[in-house]
């Protein structure tokens, strides 16, 4: 299928007057408060994390509504494949040549600049798939032959990621590509068969691929073994901290479990914990409410698009989004094995804050463009 533009704004002015500012704003939103507690971490100096978290979001923002009013959805349609295709060989090199650090491989060198391939993998098997439904015809949704491709779009990606290994960022890619597969009309007995599969390769990874560090942590998580000063540390400390807040928390800068150096990775996998201990259960609620807000007005965004790839896409980022609120929040509570996953736009680190403002990106693009309708052929 092709995108063929309807009544889209013209003009810059045009574009940026109509761009989506709730979006925007709630993005802004999550990064002050993410200004505010590495302010916390750093025990009150603006010199260090809080200062560069504000400024690698400001610019990453620029960025983004750039992107957003000059980029319409035929750009990422067109470059859909080519991402995924480049991620996938950029994994491959990660095997043959990639910097390890701290026991994982997943990291490229080239010159003075260090990639992690897995991050472009994110956005490129969300734009690559809804770029194959978009152009797939609907009556061969459901087809054998026609759920294999996707299949196989999301297993090798893994198979590579999980070698590295990166547990988490895995995961990811298998439900943001599993989403948007269910989204466009994948069968109740695929998704059902797909389950069974799941479970069966947890079961063999569990016992053949995972690592020896990742399967203490799911023994823990399981009730299988109890290291409270090994694998089980992390999440005691973080359960200590969110069940001494109460509905108000100890208040900002006066987090013991946090302050004193207990919580471990405070400023990424565990800033959730944080942000709780801190300001309490309200405090969290603030938060996870922002995250909700933000998915609903990505989903408004994927109903109104005419096109199946804008819908798919849009709900894509929405389901990537999703899938690190709810891994981290679960994670930090004991609900899921620590997998290290950050919340995005709060933690510390780049990668995360870049892949999803790029999603939103996209997201802003294709509410900007809402009226381009699909039409049937090969390209746009």
């Amino acid at each position: 299928m092709t995108l063929a533009a309807g009544s889209n704004p013209n003009t810059l002015a045009e574009r940026v007057s109509r761009l989506n500012w709730g979006i925007i704003t709630v993005m802004v939103a999550l990064a002050l408060i993410g200004v505010l507690m590495h302010f916390s971490v750093s025990s009150g100096a603006w010199t260090d994390m809080p200062l560069t978290h504000g400024i690698r979001f400001a610019v990453v923002m620029m960025m983004v509504l750039i992107a957003a009013t000059i980029l319409d959805p035929r750009f990422w349609l067109a470059i859909a494949y080519p991402l995924y295709a480049g991620a996938l060989l950029l994994l491959i090199l990660v095997e043959v040549a990639g910097e390890t650090r701290m026991g994982a491989t997943r990291w490229l060198a080239l010159g003075p600049v260090s990639l992690q391939p897995s991050e472009f993998m994110k956005i490129g098997i969300v734009l690559a798939l809804a770029r194959y439904y978009h152009q797939l015809d609907p009556r061969r949704t459901g087809a054998l032959l026609s759920i294999l491709p996707p299949f196989l779009m999301i297993i090798a990606p893994v198979a590579l990621i999980m070698h590295q290994p990166d547990l988490g960022t895995a995961l990811l890619i298998v439900f943001a590509g599993i989403a948007v597969m269910f989204l466009a009309g994948l069968s109740w007995w695929i998704v059902g068969g797909g389950v069974v599969l799941g479970a069966a390769g947890a079961f063999f990874a569990y016992n053949y691929v995972l690592h020896g560090y990742q399967r203490d942590r799911v023994n823990v998580f399981l009730g299988l073994a109890d290291d409270p000063l090994g694998a089980g540390y992390h999440v005691l400390q973080s359960k200590i901290a969110i069940g001494s807040a109460g509905l108000f928390g100890r208040g900002y800068l006066q987090g013991t479990q946090s302050q004193l150096d207990f919580l471990p990775e405070k400023h990424t996998d565990f800033i959730f914990t944080m942000i709780v201990e801190e300001f309490g259960l309200l405090g969290g609620a603030l938060v996870l409410g922002l995250f909700t807000a933000l998915m609903a007005l990505a989903v408004q965004v994927a109903l109104r698009a005419r096109s199946l790839f804008g819908k798919l896409a849009a709900a894509g980022v929405a389901a990537t989004l999703a899938c690190y609120v709810f891994i981290n929040t679960a994670m930090v509570i004991g609900l899921v094995p620590v997998v290290g996953i950050p919340l995005p736009m709060i933690s510390f680190g780049g990668t995360a804050m870049l892949t999803i403002m790029v999603g939103f990106a996209i997201v802003l693009s294709i509410d900007l463009h809402r009226d381009q309708h699909g039409t049937r052929g090969i390209l746009w």
